[in-house]
């Protein structure tokens, strides 16, 4: 049995507001911020506003705002960064990587011979994130 969704989840409290984020999108469905433990520059986050624990559980309807969004976000990272490409991943419960349970989406910029930095916990200065959040919103802006 799928467990429930948690509403005290850290993205729930920063789609509340509860606590601060660096957004570069939001529309009625979507937020897209930066991952405060980047594994490399311009590490993104897009998730839906509707709860859902993961890709498993979410209502159909929730997916088209959101690979929209994902779509949108990764031109504009791949643009922002001048990277050579970019990585999408997405995770369904834990034997997979998930260790936030709303669903979410990361949207990564690559470059060639640079490896993804691992997931170690140190979280990015919030300069860095406020210049490369600035970076994706003037991209999204045309």
């Amino acid at each position: 049995m799928a467990e429930a969704y948690d509403p005290g989840n850290i993205f729930a409290k920063i789609l509340r507001g509860e606590i601060p984020s660096h957004r570069v999108y939001e529309d009625d469905a979507v937020v897209a911020f930066m991952d405060v433990m980047p594994q490399g520059t311009g590490h993104t986050l897009v998730v839906p506003k509707a709860p859902s624990r993961n890709m498993l559980d979410a209502d159909p309807a929730t997916l088209g705002p959101l690979f929209a969004v994902v779509q949108k976000v990764a031109v504009a990272v791949k643009k922002a960064f001048n990277a050579d490409g970019v990585t999408l991943m997405q995770f369904n419960e834990p034997a997979s990587g998930q260790t936030v349970y709303h669903l979410h989406v990361h949207v990564i910029p690559r470059f060639e011979d640079v490896p993804l930095k691992p997931h170690s916990g140190q979280m990015e200065k919030p300069e860095a994130l406020a210049e490369n959040a600035g970076k994706i919103r003037a991209a999204l802006a045309g």
